[in-house]
């Protein structure tokens, strides 16, 4: 168990799952880009983080609900969680003021799909389900990923695979903290797409691909040497 000072940001799961030294660039050593997919990802955020509580028929929506859990040593805030009238005999949560029981289902709103891996945004939306089944004493079995672009939700079932990819990621997040230091970087596809490309520089701090460089460059230098000689013989 952890304390409430030790609480880290569950949302740090998705960076981390994406990249450790990004997820240390922001949060250790607290350095932040912008660009046009992190702006308009705030933009669909300020929608439905707009602290309302809403009831249509045969749901119920919360938005904005924080959240924590102290086995796991997280807090954050989930972007919707609605909650759905259980069938007889269904298990489920009881609410104040509310007849029956209800299923909770948490929805979290990304700008477009996954560009952080298969697993990036399924993680985050896990541990909030981890956080409320913590919080309410009940089962979460789902939820889902709301595609701002295509307007479209994207099911997530929270299977054993998922959880435990969570609780291992969680492990490792607070024993990054506790290193307090940022890993090197490794040069990859995925660093183009990447708001913090400028200041990671993976490419001229990678030593693999630094030596790569320098050995490109020796080959091409023989080569135009050989070309040379022959050229002189």
């Amino acid at each position: 168990m952890y304390s409430e000072d030790d609480l880290l940001p569950l949302s740090g799961l998705s960076q981390l799952s994406f990249c450790e030294r990004r997820w240390a660039l922001l949060n250790l050593e607290r350095q932040w880009e912008e660009n046009l997919n992190t702006a308009e990802g705030e933009l669909l955020h300020e929608k439905a983080h707009s602290a309302q509580i809403e009831s249509r028929p045969g749901v119920l929506i919360r938005r904005t609900l924080p959240l924590r859990s102290l086995r796991l040593g997280l807090s954050g805030q989930a972007d919707v969680v609605e909650f759905l009238p259980c069938a007889a005999g269904e298990p489920g949560v009881a609410l104040p003021h509310r007849r029956g029981f209800w299923r909770v289902s948490p929805i979290e709103y990304k700008r477009s799909r996954d560009k952080h891996g298969e697993w990036a945004y399924r993680i985050q939306l896990c541990a909030q389900a981890l956080c409320l089944e913590e919080m309410l004493g009940c089962t979460v079995a789902e939820g889902a990923v709301f595609d701002g672009k295509r307007k479209r939700r994207d099911p997530v079932l929270f299977d054993a695979e998922l959880r435990q990819r969570v609780e291992v990621l969680a492990a490792h997040m607070h024993e990054l903290l506790a290193t307090g230091r940022t890993p090197p970087p490794v040069y990859g596809k995925k660093c183009e797409g990447c708001s913090m490309l400028t200041v990671c520089a993976p490419q001229s701090l990678d030593r693999d691909h630094v030596r790569q460089y320098l050995r490109q460059s020796v080959e091409r230098n023989l080569e135009d040497a050989e070309d040379s000689s022959c050229e002189n013989c």
